[in-house]
């Protein structure tokens, strides 16, 4: 598992357990967790996180990527940027289809930070190779922070984000992730001692529907 996990490229020792529910509660918590069960890997569905800077987009897709990892799946986390960026700068070389294949072959894909910056040319071709051939053979979580009609603008290439989201959407779960931002918070909050909420201190999802 521990060989799994470096591979995977996590930026971040995130878990949801270390995840502060509290602090935005209109965060779908049970929607997350069923995420972190690994079903929609096994269906071969997809997954998009959708909200503003600062929500927690990264820290829930990689803390889900770590929990597929411990049920036995393979995971694979980028920024969507290093991932045109590679496959841009190598497409006139040999080794090509090797790089390519290294974005094919995971069972979850994490493509984080979409709407974090605009994209070099072309990224919209390659981001479409790229959905098109997991397409229901293995899933692509996404992370965005700009509205899914804004994608046009990101990758420069209206036709091809039409249709990356057409596949992505075709069989996904969507969650949508608003609220305040964490790094505008103020100083955190004292520790609970041992024994204080321990109830809130377990990472289970909660019985009601946030």
């Amino acid at each position: 598992m521990e060989r799994a996990t470096k591979a995977a490229g996590f930026r971040d020792q995130k878990t949801l357990e270390d995840f502060d529910w509290d602090f935005n509660r209109s965060i779908k918590k049970k929607q997350i967790f069923e995420l972190a069960t690994g079903r929609f890997v096994r269906e071969h569905r997809n997954a998009l996180l959708v909200g503003p800077p600062g929500v927690g987009k990264s820290h829930v897709s990689q803390a889900i990527g770590r929990c597929l990892i411990r049920a036995g799946w393979t995971v694979l986390y980028r920024s969507i940027f290093d991932v045109v960026r590679d496959l841009l700068h190598d497409e006139a070389y040999e080794g090509h289809d090797k790089i390519l294949a290294r974005y094919l072959k995971p069972d979850l894909l994490i493509l984080d930070d979409m709407g974090m910056k605009q994209l070099p040319k072309r990224s919209g071709e390659w981001l479409l190779e790229i959905i098109l051939r997991r397409h229901e053979v293995r899933s692509t979580l996404m992370t965005s922070n700009r509205p899914l009609e804004d994608w046009g603008k990101l990758v420069g290439d209206v036709p091809s984000a039409t249709a990356i989201l057409d596949r992505l959407l075709q069989n996904s779960e969507v969650v949508q992730m608003t609220g305040k931002s964490y790094r505008l918070r103020g100083p955190q909050r004292e520790e609970p001692q041992p024994g204080q909420n321990d109830k809130n201190s377990q990472a289970e999802p909660p019985d009601e529907t946030n």
